[in-house]
């Protein structure tokens, strides 16, 4: 009796755990349909700084790359793209919690990151990291970081072969702008972020005494766009939304004109895309 009981109530439980679990995944991947039903889609972006993204001083208003982007992913869809701002350490917990339908965060594609989260495979562009250190430092290679420490914001995929390649001493951050106040101060020899917005602070007169002396990015790795698991009805939708944009050059026309500097994996996907099936042809 007591045998047939466990196997009964282990039954029920498992039958119970597999309803559950279809009903999440009926839910989620029922997000294209709550999108196109409230006329919004919410984009958790970053605005840590140009080219990426910043807040107008004057109006308050998101503006960069990324909120182009998530702006572009609106027009497509025919609905309202509303951008939400978050943090590397918090992005991901944004995107699970349904605080943000997608990420287009600065966020480049690692195995570690897939398994939690779905993503749209094909990558709207590629970006490495590079290393912001004071002048007359005398660090010109990667391997010159080794025992020093190195600032980093939190969650950042060049935390690990900062470590295991060049082992460096990790000073990880909530934000970027902690990160570059802490090399400011000399809490660090190097503020290593994605390359775009360390060089777009060069033009900046207060980082005129610093440089990016390390030849070459810090694994160039391709970005995409991050969904919840199990949301396949928009992650089909937005992946047609991204190869029409690498057949029309849209995103090399956006990258030059908000100073994003196409990478040569852009210009590549370009043409590999250019003489797909337009998107309004698209099923």
């Amino acid at each position: 009796m007591i045998s047939f009981f466990s196997v009964r109530t282990l039954t029920t439980l498992c039958l119970a755990w597999s309803a559950a679990s279809a009903a999440s995944l009926v839910q989620a991947d029922a997000t294209l349909d709550k999108i196109q039903q409230r006329h919004v889609i919410s984009v958790g972006v970053m605005l840590s700084g140009a080219p990426f993204g910043t807040i107008d001083p004057k109006t308050g208003e998101h503006q960069g790359y990324n909120v182009e982007l998530a702006k572009g992913i609106g027009k497509a869809l025919g609905v309202e793209a509303q951008t939400v701002s978050v943090l590397a350490p918090n992005r991901v917990q944004f995107l699970q919690q349904g605080k943000v339908d997608i990420l287009i965060a600065n966020m480049q594609f690692t195995e570690e990151r897939a398994e939690i989260l779905d993503y749209v495979p094909t990558p709207y562009e590629e970006v490495g990291g590079a290393a912001l250190i004071r002048k007359g430092s005398g660090l010109t290679q990667w391997a010159d970081l080794k025992d020093k420490p190195v600032c980093v914001s939190q969650g950042s995929n060049f935390i690990k072969p900062l470590q295991e390649t060049y082992g460096a001493q990790i000073k990880a951050f909530r934000s970027q702008s902690e990160s570059l106040l802490s090399l400011r101060g000399n809490g660090c020899v190097a503020a290593v972020h994605v390359s775009p917005t360390l060089h777009a602070l060069l033009s900046d007169a207060e980082w005129e005494g610093y440089e990016i002396p390390l030849p070459g990015d810090l694994i160039p790795s391709n970005s995409v766009i991050w969904l919840r698991k199990g949301e396949h009805d928009l992650q089909a939708r937005l992946d047609a939304v991204v190869r029409d944009w690498h057949r029309s050059g849209w995103l090399i026309q956006l990258g030059e004109r908000t100073g994003m500097a196409p990478s040569q994996a852009l210009r590549d996907l370009h043409e590999k895309y250019r003489n797909a099936e337009p998107l309004a042809a698209l099923p």
